[in-house]
C-alpha cells in the first residue's frame, strides 16, 4: 500500500509541532490530520479510521496513553507512536503494555521519527496481505 492510502493523526498541545510535523508528513505523501488538543482527537478517532497515530504524552486535556487506549480499542492494528519530553522508564512500559509502537523522546530528530513511521507502514502492510 502507498502512503497516500495511509491515514495519520498527529496530536500535540504546541501548535507548532504539529504543523512542522504535518509539513514533513504530507510532504512525503501521508494524509496528515493534526490536533492540538486530546479531547478533539478523541473525538475525530470515533469518526475516522487511522493507520497511524503519532501523539505527544502530555498535554492539558487528554494525555497519550488515553489516546492510544482508544485508538486502539477502535482500531487494534492501528500502529501509535509517542513522543514525549518527559521519557521516563516507567511511562515507556506502560506505553509498550498499552500496546504502544514506539516511544520517542524529545527533541528527537526528524529521520528518527521516518524511521519509526516507515517500520510501522511496513507492519500494516503486512498484516494486510
Amino acid at each position: 500500500m502507498e502512503k497516500g492510502k495511509y491515514l495519520m493523526m498527529v496530536v500535540d498541545d504546541e501548535p507548532i509541532v504539529g504543523k512542522r510535523l504535518k509539513q514533513i508528513f504530507e510532504k512525503a505523501g501521508y494524509n496528515t490530520e493534526v490536533f492540538t488538543g486530546g479531547r478533539s482527537a478523541l473525538e475525530d478517532l470515533k469518526k475516522k479510521k487511522y493507520d497511524i497515530v503519532v501523539t505527544d504524552l502530555r498535554m492539558d486535556d487528554v494525555d497519550g496513553i488515553k489516546i492510544l487506549e482508544e485508538a486502539r480499542e477502535k482500531n487494534p492494528d492501528i500502529k501509535v507512536i509517542i513522543i514525549t519530553a518527559y521519557a521516563e522508564m516507567e511511562t515507556a512500559k506502560e506505553a509498550f503494555k498499552k500496546g504502544a509502537f514506539d516511544f520517542i523522546a524529545k527533541p528527537f530528530k526528524i529521520d528518527e521519527l521516518k524511521q519509526v513511521i516507515a517500520r510501522a507502514e511496513k507492519e500494516l502492510a503486512k498484516s494486510r496481505e
